[in-house]
């Protein structure tokens, strides 16, 4: 018979599994549903104050409408050859017949044939709410413009974009999820050799991604976060990590005790006291890590920000619930059919023991060999460049609107299709006009007409202000053509009672550009100080935690030097995202102390009953096994990120997962250790473990 006591401690384990079954059951879905409120309106990724935004709000009132330019370009069959008069208007006709009574298409210029005679362009206005009906339309324009004998037709601009954009994220939820997850299960049985751990740690992965989509869901159907296929992607990546490490964590810590208490509900208990303290303060890292992108001026780093952090407080969670309710039940079933071991037993062998007593032998060889490897590598790292991705280089395949957009810039000034706008009082339009015309770099301007584009009888005012288009002569994405726009503003501020903004594609990557970085200075200050705190808090110590976020923040520097390196030389990358850099000291910093913790939080429980040289090799001893396999499985999933054919999700994938890899099998595996071998007793400063005997 069960004694009422011992039928209410099981019952509580069963509880928290029928929840947990019952939140898989009921959220898991809204996985797979965070695209029905995602947007990846480029708009979203612009600085919030800059003035090409200012410029992109008051464009919306020189337009009767809100439209999507197509652009439509035609080259002859074979190079070189001329265009005439006969296709000029059979392709302005072709275009005028795509005007229609759904209203999806509005009224499209006439074509214009190049200076050298091998090209014509047409702009096709289209409605901006389109979505799922984007590629039908553009299939339309397609099919019209392939009409025109004798030419070859290709759509470029932003309607292209955003066609490709999309679907390059189509089936991100599938694809990602199931990447991440095949991935992790395979690590997890080649790692533990266990049947049914890898699938408990798994499910509580899901369950931990069901909660937290559901969660987001809600919240951006409400207005109250914003969604795109970047944060989406990362949100599941992120989760699935975060949950797996935390888990295996508590798996770890349940297996020693197992032996030792030959009681299971005893031995998670002890487990989840040993475990709570760095669970949650690694969790607390990353999450207020995350939140600290609140600070940035960009809004899709200011997306991220709570997204992330509340998967990371669901994977926390899960772990701390969820884990512990099915490895009560489940006892050494969990492991088998390897069989739970005490650290004891654990220690006498392996790789570990051998990479502590090299720790122990010669400390000071060992950090000052591995210090001077990162050094090297950290030298590289302002080679680094985040100027910004070339459009040619947005998407990591071959996608119809790039080539569209390089046939285009061969045959019109290379800013066609993307000019630079600029907002003016009417009244001062003529000083305006010309102010722009005389700035080196610019091809053409004109302003606005009552038609909503550039040319035209009378130019459009709106509550007297007048837009211009001016066309520069470099591609809108190079470096050229953003110190054009640096020109170009410096003219028309100069215009006295003009009030002249400029903006459009260039300005927004000229704006975006310098908000990243302004941001860098603001963010990577808030996290050092946020980790800071919470491993004094942890640690009890000021002198540790100022070790630990030195030796992260030189991982970060050595990762960035690698990925120069490989960005140019060997995937071919001609700059990098201004958020890249920001992204990757948020990920590796928070994530790179989640080791430290887990590490240094067993070493400090290992020094206090056997002094610190001791419990430096047995924390070591301890707890590399585990969290080496964390590591592991975190950069592996990070790695699923480059599925998603963009160069920013790319480059994100690669600095993480190299910097997590760097950090677990470097940093925190020698570097730590050995600097606080070296150091002894006084690396605690001034906590309690600083006076223990024992040290060196």
């Amino acid at each position: 018979m069960f004694s009422g006591a011992r039928l209410a401690r099981w019952l509580v384990p069963v509880v928290l599994l029928i929840a947990w079954l019952g939140i898989g059951g009921t959220l898991g879905p809204y996985a797979g549903k965070l695209g029905d409120v995602a947007t990846n309106d480029q708009a979203a990724f612009l600085p919030r104050n800059a003035e090409s935004t200012q410029v992109l709000d008051a464009q919306r009132q020189f337009r009767q409408e809100e439209t999507l330019p197509a652009i439509v370009v035609w080259t002859g069959g074979e190079a070189g050859q001329k265009l005439g008069k006969a296709q000029l208007t059979a392709a302005t006709e072709a275009l005028a017949s795509l005007k229609g009574a759904d209203g999806t298409v509005g009224s499209p210029s006439p074509a214009v044939l190049s200076e050298d005679g091998e090209a014509m362009q047409g702009i096709v206005q289209l409605r901006p709410d389109l979505g799922e009906k984007l590629p039908d339309v553009l299939a339309r324009v397609d099919s019209a413009a392939a009409k025109v004998s004798g030419t070859q037709a290709q759509i470029a601009g932003p309607a292209a974009s955003q066609a490709d954009l999309s679907d390059a994220f189509a089936g991100i939820d599938g694809l990602l999820l199931a990447a991440a997850l095949v991935t992790v299960l395979l690590i997890l049985l080649l790692v533990y050799r266990s049947l049914l751990l890898p699938l408990v740690i798994i499910l509580g992965a899901v369950f931990a991604l069901g909660l937290a989509c559901a969660i987001v869901y809600v919240l951006a159907d409400h207005d109250v976060v914003r969604v795109d296929g970047q944060v989406q992607g990362i949100l599941s990546i992120l989760v699935i990590g975060a949950a797996t490490d935390y888990a295996l964590l508590l798996t770890a810590r349940f297996r020693e005790e197992l032996p030792v208490t030959g009681d299971r509900m005893q031995a998670m208990r002890s487990a989840l006291r040993r475990s709570f303290g760095p669970i949650v303060a690694s969790g607390a890292t990353v999450a207020l890590g995350l939140l600290a992108l609140l600070l940035s001026d960009l809004t899709n780093n200011r997306a991220l920000g709570p997204v992330g952090a509340i998967g990371i407080v669901c994977a926390v969670l899960s772990t701390l619930t969820f884990l512990p309710a099915v490895l009560v039940l489940l006892g050494r079933a969990a492991y088998w059919p390897a069989k739970p071991k005490s650290a004891r037993e654990s220690a006498g062998h392996g790789v570990w023991t051998r990479i502590a007593d090299l720790v122990d032998r010669a400390p000071r060889k060992v950090w000052a060999g591995t210090l001077a490897a990162l050094l090297i590598c950290a030298g590289f790292a302002p080679m680094l460049t985040s100027k910004g991705v070339p459009l040619d280089e947005v998407f990591v395949n071959e996608t119809s609107s790039v080539a569209a957009q390089e046939t285009l810039g061969r045959h019109f000034p290379g800013g066609s299709g993307n000019p630079a706008v600029v907002i003016a009082d009417a009244d001062r339009l003529e000083p305006v006009l010309a102010a722009i015309e005389d700035t080196d770099g610019v091809s053409s301007a004109a302003p606005a007409s009552a038609s909503g584009r550039p040319g035209g009888a009378k130019p459009l005012v709106v509550d007297g202000r007048v837009r211009i288009d001016a066309t520069l002569r470099a591609a809108a994405d190079s470096d050229d053509a953003k110190d054009t726009v640096g020109r170009l503003r410096t003219a028309v501020h100069a215009v006295p009672g003009a009030d002249a903004l400029v903006g459009g594609y260039t300005a927004q990557q000229y704006d975006t550009q310098r908000t990243a970085q302004d941001d860098r200075t603001v963010i990577v200050p808030v996290v050092l100080a946020i980790i800071l705190v919470i491993l004094v808090g942890l640690l009890r110590s000021l002198a540790m935690p100022l070790l630990l976020v030195a030796t992260v923040a030189l991982n970060f520097l050595a990762t960035l030097g690698v990925s120069a390196l490989v960005f140019e030389h060997v995937l071919g990358f001609g700059g990098t995202d201004p958020s890249v850099p920001l992204y990757g000291f948020v990920f590796l910093v928070a994530l790179g102390v989640d080791y430290n913790i887990f590490l240094m939080s067993r070493v400090r429980e290992e020094s206090l009953r056997h002094g610190v040289r001791e419990g430096v090799l047995r924390g070591l001893t301890a707890t590399g096994g585990v969290i080496s396999s964390a590591g592991v499985v975190l950069a592996a999933t990070f790695a699923a990120l480059a599925v998603i054919p963009l160069s920013f999700l790319v480059q994100i994938a690669f600095i993480v997962t190299f910097g997590v890899l760097l950090d677990t099998l470097v940093v925190r595996s020698l570097l730590v250790p050995a600097l606080v071998r070296d150091i002894g007793r006084p690396a605690w400063w001034p906590g309690a473990l600083s006076r223990t005997p024992g040290g060196p």
